[in-house]
């Protein structure tokens, strides 16, 4: 007897998650109406199965805070008098989202309970975990024919699959009917090859024909940390990304839970997924920055350009002024992002003390007949008449240089003072603008002279355990990562921290205040040894920040960005 042709062996983790492991949460809410601002929840009912037997269910009453209308009330039977001491959705959607813990949601017509759900964490400050959904409308036009039901409604799905509970507009009777369809929809999908979640996500309509057909690009991958690239038919880089699994994230923009256009657009274009593996979570993110930076890939739209940033000095002037720049002096404040913000750092800079903030090439003398409208309004000593002198005029230069060079914070204090002065004043407005002006500088400052700080060390090495009894280590030259390894359980750490220290990549230090490296490879390094668990092995110099540095204002700022009126946070 001939057999039929089998599908190939696969291993469990391209499998995915089985059918019969994955807990479904089958939910059906009942609400005031629509999906109109003012409409809200009055039922939340669910019922989780694993194998196709029930687990546990979650049924209450809830109080929506209005009126329920007549129609409403009409079609589910749930009056104001039965919600009147239900308790509130803020009070139930704690032991809701417990209930639902690590598990699939399942609903009909998913987007209109999920979309419910996600407004009201949101307005209760919850976190929306974003668990993966499976919408049995989707599903069910997926699988029935026009022949074998007239419509997708659940009481029509209900009578043809034979469910056990009759569908009747009451939140748990609906979420047991749903599940009874649930079931009688995923013996279908078996002949379909739809064995895990993962497959059963793919095989919803939101999964493109493109997607479905590129899945095998992800075969072959390994399942450690690295980056990858997605290369498209003339070779070009389409899309660069890093991952602490490679296969299981490049397998996932092959799925339903891939909703982002551009992207979805990008694997239709790709021919092959390229992969780079890495030791560890650190080496991964820099090599994905510099990739990023050699390629320029169309379909990123983040990191391409990291040295297109901006940054605030003082001009090499008789009578100084403040400048905004591509290229930082030694001595600048930034980086930014925009110029807009660098913008605003000046504008509180000058707030601070009276810089001219004219253009003109000022001799020691002076050049003009008659001062300009900054002199009249008290922003400016005018220089460029003669009124103030070099000395006259430094004195006001001094405190920028010094908050500058983080040797000194006298220009933070004089806006402070500032605040509280418009504040006493009541001029709660203005006193809100310089406070979220020095806020937004104070910031800008921190940033700058921690991110300085560690790319003036030569060399530094720094470990983080790696969960399993070993280490993750990182050399680190003038805050770039110049090498990368581990030491597993068992293995003496040290003479591997001596080899990749030989090995090291030569780091030159390139001028301004970063010594010319990336902001934001230097950005992840920091994160990566600021963690909770981090260790200094070696370090060439000490790790210190300047004196003045902004670093004492840092809690200030905090207390002042989040203050709830105009004038808080001056003091």
């Amino acid at each position: 007897m001939s057999r039929l042709p089998q599908d190939p062996q696969l291993s469990f983790d391209e499998l995915g998650q089985p059918l019969q492991d994955v807990s479904f949460v089958v939910l059906d809410l009942e609400t005031t109406g629509g999906r109109g601002s003012s409409d809200e929840i009055t039922e939340i009912a669910a019922v989780k199965v694993r194998g196709g037997q029930t687990v546990g269910e979650f049924a209450t009453l809830v109080n929506p805070g209005r009126p329920i209308p007549p129609g409403i009330v009409s079609i589910t039977g749930i009056t104001d008098a039965m919600v009147a001491d239900a308790p509130t959705v803020t009070s139930v959607l704690p032991a809701f989202l417990e209930f639902c813990a690590g598990s699939a949601l399942v609903a009909h017509n998913a987007s209109f309970d999920t979309g419910f759900l996600r407004a009201a964490c949101e307005r209760a400050g919850l976190h929306w975990p974003k668990p993966p959904v499976v919408c049995t409308v989707r599903l069910s036009r997926r699988v029935l024919s026009r022949e074998e039901t007239p419509n997708h409604k659940l009481a029509t799905l209900a009578h043809v699959l034979g469910a056990r509970t009759a569908p009747r507009h009451r939140a748990l009777d609906d979420a047991r009917a749903t599940v009874d369809v649930l079931h009688a929809l995923l013996e279908r999908v078996g002949t379909h090859h739809v064995y895990s979640l993962e497959d059963l996500l793919d095989y919803l309509p939101e999964v493109t024909p493109q997607q479905r057909r590129n899945r095998t690009l992800a075969e072959g991958l390994p399942d450690t940390p690295g980056v990858y690239l997605f290369r498209g038919p003339n070779e070009e880089v389409l899309y660069i990304g890093t991952a602490t699994n490679l296969r299981r994230r490049v397998r996932q923009y092959f799925t339903a839970g891939e909703r982002r256009g551009r992207i979805r657009e990008m694997v239709a274009l790709a021919h092959r997924v390229e992969h780079v593996e890495c030791t560890h979570a650190l080496e991964a993110e820099v090599r994905e920055l510099r990739l990023l930076e050699a390629h320029q890939p169309r379909y990123n739209r983040r990191s391409k350009f990291p040295r297109a940033v901006w940054w605030v000095s003082l001009t090499e002037e008789v009578f100084p002024r403040l400048t905004i720049t591509r290229k930082p002096k030694p001595a600048a404040l930034g980086p930014f992002r925009s110029r807009n913000t660098a913008r605003n750092a000046v504008e509180a800079l000058q707030d601070a003390t009276p810089l001219r903030s004219c253009t003109d090439r000022i001799p020691v003398t002076g050049s003009r007949q008659r001062p300009c409208a900054a002199h009249e309004m008290g922003r400016c000593g005018a220089p460029c008449v003669g009124y103030e002198g070099v000395a006259e005029y430094e004195a006001h230069v001094v405190p920028v240089r010094e908050v500058l060079a983080g040797s000194g914070d006298s220009a933070l204090r004089r806006l402070r003072t500032t605040i509280e002065e418009l504040a006493e004043a009541r001029r709660f407005e203005d006193a809100a603008t310089h406070r979220d002006r020095l806020v937004e500088l104070v910031r800008a400052l921190d940033r700058g002279q921690r991110l300085a700080a560690l790319a003036a060390i030569p060399e530094l090495v720094a470990a983080r355990p790696d969960g399993s009894g070993g280490w993750l280590f990182a050399v680190l030259r003038h805050g770039r990562l110049a090498s990368a390894g581990t030491a597993p359980r068992g293995t003496a750490p040290m003479p591997v921290v001596d080899r990749l220290q030989a090995a090291a990549q030569t780091v030159l230090p390139g001028p301004g205040p970063l010594r010319d490296a990336p902001v934001d490879e230097l950005g992840a390094v920091y994160r990566w040894l600021t963690a909770e668990d981090s260790r200094m092995v070696r370090c060439e110099v000490p790790w210190a920040e300047p004196a003045g540095a902004a670093g004492s204002w840092r809690e200030w700022a905090k207390a002042a960005a989040t203050a709830r009126t105009p004038y808080e946070g001056a003091d």
